[in-house]
């Protein structure tokens, strides 16, 4: 069996302990085993990360930009490969896999462009004989805590940035999903970057995070995970006043109005909230629609559902790829038995599958005759279940959406203008689609959403500047 190290100051580091990383659409299929860092080699890896940023954040803007860049290029040309890859270890289909990997490429190059683009300000000072120049520096080292659902197009939108801005990084990808993180980490060994700038340490939370969260030399911590842990973070890092950058999942609503398109609709409805296998925080779990068109919506949602095919995420054809592990699976099935408990009616799907191989396959879950005060419509579930809820009018439906204590991305659809305006307006996310899917952004805008989604800068694009720059007002008298 094929055995992988983490990357510490610029060398692969070994463990006496290791992860090993299983094929959810066969269980019989083991990847690899990786080594599962210890406190230990995560001190060493801040102090790498310490010691190499003295130099790092001097260096020319010019060698940071080819650096991204041949990072770009090198996934992009392995796009295939790593999108493989990267579907055999979480269960994405192949596509989606391929889709990952050539976004983490170009959020890369676009990186790479914005090292050349930091920009500053030159002000008069309201004293005569005064120069004022506005600018900005890196921060330092910066811990990046990942998720398994998005194993390389995650960890790429918070790295590249990091480094572009002369910080460097110290990464602990979600211990789920070691490989695809392993192979991005190997291709930045390789990119050019002084030995220390880059640092990666594969473990868990609790013997990883520890040293991440609370080490004086860690100066920011970007993190994508659950509400609770968010939390953790949140608490650890003000109680030491380093920055943090939460994003913690949502309960994403999509509104369908009387007047849409309603195939277009029923396509946002079942791209968005089953697509990945449900496994994303911009999952539209909440259809929230109107009572007119409230039985044909559904009605062709449910056949939509029951043509889905459910299997290998490697095999052509299929659709929807199985639950990352057993434990996401129970806490699927768990929900479902809540959403009987609570008087929902489970219209089709959420039973386990059988395929060819042992997996973790899942039908498409949708429930109706619900509610917004039930757990299934308060919890985020992050699987394939989603539940429709109805509404007398475009009132209720922006009522129903905001009745959440999150805010990542909502979604409409219509055929007004004047709805569509006031859904842009009134609702309560970080992130708005009229007649799109709530899944599914770019890479070169910002990311990120409110009330207990999100806290922070937001992610990606131009506006990931204000997390990983630190602003610096300077007087001049000549």
């Amino acid at each position: 069996m094929d055995k992988f190290q983490n990357l510490i100051a610029g060398q692969w580091t070994g463990s006496d302990d290791h992860l090993i990383n299983i094929n959810p659409s066969d269980t019989n299929d083991i990847i690899g085993e990786y080594a599962k860092g210890t406190a230990a080699q995560a001190s060493d890896a801040i102090e790498a990360a310490h010691q190499a940023f003295a130099d790092w954040r001097h260096s020319s803007i010019q060698h940071r930009s080819d650096c991204l860049d041949a990072i770009g290029n090198e996934i992009l040309a392995r796009k295939d490969e790593l999108g493989r890859l990267l579907a055999r270890e979480e269960g994405k289909t192949l596509p989606e896999g391929i889709g990952e990997a050539t976004r983490a490429g170009q959020i890369f190059k676009f990186f790479a462009g914005e090292a050349l683009r930091i920009a500053g300000e030159t002000l008069q000072s309201v004293r005569p004989g005064i120069d004022v120049e506005v600018f900005r520096q890196p921060v330092g080292p910066i811990a990046i805590i990942t998720p398994w659902n998005f194993p390389i197009a995650i960890p790429a939108w918070k790295i590249a940035p990091a480094l572009a801005f002369g910080n460097t990084v110290v990464f602990k990808p979600a211990e789920l999903v070691p490989g695809s993180a392993w192979a991005l980490a190997e291709i930045i060994s390789r990119a050019g970057l002084p030995n220390g700038v880059f640092n990666m340490i594969i473990g868990e939370g609790a013997e990883i995070g520890e040293p991440l969260l609370h080490d004086q030399r860690i100066k920011a911590v970007s993190f994508t995970g659950s509400t609770k842990t968010g939390a953790i973070v949140a608490e650890a890092c003000s109680g030491r006043n380093a920055r943090y950058q939460l994003e913690m999942g949502g309960k994403n609503p999509l509104i369908v109005l009387n007047d849409c398109d309603l195939d277009n609709a029923v396509n946002c409805a079942i791209q968005g909230a089953y697509f990945s296998t449900g496994q994303r925080c911009t999952a539209s779990s909440r259809l929230i629609v109107e009572a007119k068109i409230h039985d044909q919506f559904v009605e062709k949602v449910r056949l939509g559902i029951d043509d889905l095919i459910v299997d290998h995420a490697l095999a052509d054809g299929t659709q929807i790829g199985p639950v990352v592990d057993h434990a996401q699976l129970e806490k699927n099935l768990r929900y479902i038995e809540i959403g009987k408990g609570e008087g929902a009616q489970l219209l089709t799907g959420g039973e386990t599958i059988e395929r060819s191989t042992p997996g973790f396959f899942q039908k498409p879950a949708l429930f109706v005759a619900t509610d917004d005060t039930m757990r299934i419509n308060r919890e985020e579930i992050f699987g394939p279940v989603a539940s429709v809820i109805k509404v007398d009018d475009f009132d209720q439906a922006i009522a129903v959406a905001n009745n959440t204590s999150f805010g990542l991305s909502a979604g409409i659809c219509t055929n007004s203008l004047r709805s569509a305006s006031r859904f842009k307006s009134e609702i309560e996310a970080g992130m708005v689609m009229v007649n799109a899917p709530t899944a599914g952004v770019d890479y070169h805008v910002p990311f990120g959403g409110t009330k207990g989604s999100s806290f922070g800068p937001r992610e990606q694009g131009g506006y990931a500047k204000d997390f990983y720059t630190v602003v610096k007002t300077a007087y001049t008298n000549p």
